[in-house]
């Protein structure tokens, strides 16, 4: 090969090289299942109004959700979560109508992988549903959020977003199948990626039989992967509770925050998971957000929804999971049960607008989590991408010497 051919050969090399996906590849060994008559066990109830993002609901306790069938286990050995449709509300001041917001009493940090199996999100005009982690020890967003599935009304694709303060970004050139709306993770919205496959919101997602989400936290990044029923993964249709998780087949997920733009063990505590739906409030309620997907009498969100009859609006607002389970990179926790924690519960941050009045409101819950996941940067799939990306710097810099020498010929 002539000195002409060798230089074209390393340059295609080193784009190579550099368009390497920055995403981990590991198996997880799994930590812990919510499926079947137990998945409710782990969780707890809110039990107060929607004082974080100033929906039409009230967030009950166990007690009533059982009680009002607003949570409950169906037929196929689904969890199901709901927003009461069976209630006449009456026009007042103050009008709520119940829901349910639940958190975890586990945590998860760096090295943990999150999967959910849902059937049926909820949706329709006044819908908001959230499933998202929130950070511990530190008032919000210090501790980060990461929203994985959200979206309000009637819209026909989920929205994905990191919360936190000043100074993580997703990266420009994030490796991901979904598109970016907004980088800076500390706006109201977030670092924001709208998913772009099919059916992954509303009548087409429920259509087609639901879907899996799939979230990693990494020191490496932060990645969220979905996959409408017909194409999800092999290893995760065969999987049991039971079974380790290979991510290496996957492909790029829907929304991919690396951390060469944020810095995952600053911005990202040990993470609670929270489920919920609410009404209205401060993203499905504003009137020109709501006018964008919902064409109701009135035009009002809360009037043309929230009072009157719970059905038929709220007969397609409910959540029907099939399971979540959690895996760790390293399979053992790290020895005994972390200190009780003080948990700063705090809202979806509403990703497109809020208004200039509104004002978050806190609420502090005391919590005893278990083991949490191992914080270590030194696991295994960790090791593998350290030693990838050191292996990569030293052949960049080799390569760029040897063409400038062979350049020079």
């Amino acid at each position: 090969m002539g000195a002409l051919g060798i230089p074209r050969l390393l340059s295609l090399l080193l784009w190579a090289c550099l368009s390497t996906s920055l995403v981990v590849s590991a198996i997880y060994a799994p930590l812990r299942e919510y499926a079947g008559s137990t998945f409710f066990d782990a969780w707890d109830y809110y039990n107060f109004y929607d004082n974080t993002t100033w929906g039409n609901v009230t967030f009950v306790d166990r007690q009533t959700a059982v009680s009002d069938r607003l949570t409950y286990v169906n037929d196929a050995g689904n969890a199901v979560v709901k927003v009461d449709n069976t209630t006449f509300v009456q026009n007042g001041p103050l009008v709520f109508r119940n829901s349910v917001r639940i958190t975890s009493k586990d945590t998860y940090g760096i090295g943990a992988l999150i999967m959910i199996d849902v059937r049926h999100i909820p949706y329709g005009c006044s819908v908001w549903p959230s499933f998202w982690t929130l950070g511990t020890e530190k008032l919000w967003p210090g501790g980060g959020e990461i929203d994985i599935i959200e979206g309000i009304n009637m819209l026909n694709n989920n929205q994905i977003a990191l919360h936190t303060t000043s100074g993580c970004f997703q990266d420009p050139n994030p490796g991901q199948t979904g598109n970016t709306v907004e980088r800076d993770c500390s706006t109201p919205r977030g670092c924001l990626v709208a998913e772009n496959k099919p059916n992954s919101w509303g009548p087409g997602f429920a259509q087609a039989g639901g879907g899996v989400w799939a979230l990693q936290i990494d020191v490496a990044g932060i990645f969220v992967w979905f996959w409408s029923r017909p194409d999800i993964p092999g290893n995760v249709n065969s999987a049991n509770s039971s079974s380790n998780i290979d991510t290496a087949a996957w492909g790029p997920p829907s929304a991919s925050y690396p951390a060469a733009s944020c810095n995952i063990s600053q911005y990202f505590t040990p993470q609670q998971l929270v489920l919920l739906t609410t009404l209205c409030g401060t993203w499905a309620g504003v009137p020109s957000i709501y006018a964008s997907t919902c064409h109701t009498p009135t035009m009002s969100c809360f009037a043309d929804n929230v009072i009157g009859p719970g059905s038929p609006t709220y007969d397609n607002a409910f959540w029907e999971i099939s399971w979540i389970r959690t895996y760790l990179n390293s399979p053992v926790p790290p020895p005994g049960a972390s200190p009780n924690s003080t948990t700063v519960q705090s809202p979806p941050s509403p990703p497109l607008v809020v208004p200039p009045t509104t004002s978050f409101v806190t609420t502090t819950v005391k919590v005893t989590p278990p083991p949490e996941p191992a914080q270590s940067s030194t696991s295994s799939a960790t090791l593998s991408v350290t030693f990838e990306h050191s292996l990569g710097s030293v052949l960049l810099v080799f390569l760029a010497w040897f063409l400038r020498y062979m350049n020079g010929l």
